[in-house]
């Protein structure tokens, strides 16, 4: 059995999904101990690690040990992962786009399609929102030749959660390296401006300080506005277009200025602009478990190297026999390649 401490590097919950998923794809069973350590003053696992931890023995079957919340170590024994459909509700606003990335490559390579359906937060913060998985997320899987479709059947948002995804996931059977190594001119935009049961002023006032920084780099965005229902909530999303469109997004929440919710998103999308790099910090570490996988090698720049970019490569040459270099200091622009041994 393997011992992973989940201390480790970045110390959070991206181990603990990475490790399912592997643990899942080799058949290899695994012990985590300190899990979540670096989230204070809340380690452990939480509710929506929780839901992963039984997602994931859900579709291997497999047998688990210490899957409770606040536990602090657990045991995973996988067994054969099966298509279907299949129903996970977290329980609370925690992050669906979460629980898709620990199931959704050992379904793709289940050998049969596979329907999942995820309720909980489908726009949280220190996660990918529904909107960059349709936008960015999916786009990446596509150049692999991964096919996902993605519907948000509603949204939701903390505290209240209750949102609804229904994601639909073909078998992997062509598989391509990727390489994005051109630099990019982002000369362009596109902001959405979205709320849901909240004032039509507050999507007003969030685009507009949106359009203002942005015009002041030197970008003219395209401006477009959505309202839902439910709620309460807001977001606005700047993607910047390039070989794959980067989405970056900020939140609302209790007592945050509308003009804050924009400043969050420009604060991320400017640097990526800037950098000239083709690739995202986010997706960066999340490319890399499924190029994992992948014969021959792939190789792409990166706006910024980030730790959980190099946890997630440690954690990856635990189960595969990866080459997997990254080039550039932690907080730079970077290389990764990725190719087996």
């Amino acid at each position: 059995m393997i011992d992973i401490d989940g201390s480790y590097g970045e110390g959070g919950g991206q181990i603990v999904r990475s490790a399912l998923a592997l643990s899942l794809l080799t058949g290899k069973p695994f012990r985590m101990r300190k899990v979540r350590a670096n989230r204070l003053p809340k380690p452990g696992l939480r509710p929506q690690h929780l839901a992963s931890v039984r997602a994931a023995a859900k579709i291997g079957r497999a047998k688990v040990a210490g899957d409770a919340v606040g536990s602090n170590q657990f045991t995973f024994e996988p067994g054969p992962v099966t298509p279907g459909d299949y129903h996970f509700n977290i329980g609370t606003a925690g992050s669906t786009a979460l629980v898709l990335h620990t199931v959704y490559l050992p379904l793709a390579l289940s050998g049969g399609p596979t329907t999942v359906v995820l309720e909980g937060g489908t726009h949280n913060d220190k996660a990918p929102c529904y909107h960059f998985l349709q936008t960015t997320w999916r786009a990446y899987m596509t150049k692999l030749g991964l096919n996902v479709t993605l519907e948000m059947e509603r949204p939701g948002f903390y505290p209240r959660g209750g949102g609804r995804l229904v994601v639909r996931i073909e078998p992997w059977t062509t598989r391509k390296p990727l390489t994005l190594t051109a630099a990019a001119s982002q000369m362009s935009a596109t902001v959405l401006s979205m709320t849901a049961g909240l004032p039509e002023h507050v999507a007003k006032r969030q685009a507009r300080r949106a359009i203002v920084r942005l015009r002041d780099a030197g970008i003219e965005p395209e401006v477009s506005y959505e309202e839902w229902p439910g709620g309460p909530g807001c977001m606005l999303a700047i993607t910047v277009p390039g070989a794959v469109p980067s989405l970056f997004f900020g939140l609302g929440a209790r007592g945050k200025p509308a003009e804050a919710v924009a400043d969050d998103a420009v604060n991320e999308a400017l640097p990526f602009r800037e950098s000239g790099m083709p690739v995202d910090p986010h997706s960066a570490d999340q490319l890399l478990l499924p190029l994992s996988f992948i014969d021959g090698e792939s190789e792409y720049r990166v706006s910024q190297v980030t730790r959980h970019l190099i946890t997630n490569a440690a954690v990856i040459r635990i189960y595969l026999d990866r080459h997997i270099v990254i080039e550039g200091d932690e907080g730079s622009p970077g290389l990764v390649f990725n190719r087996a041994l």
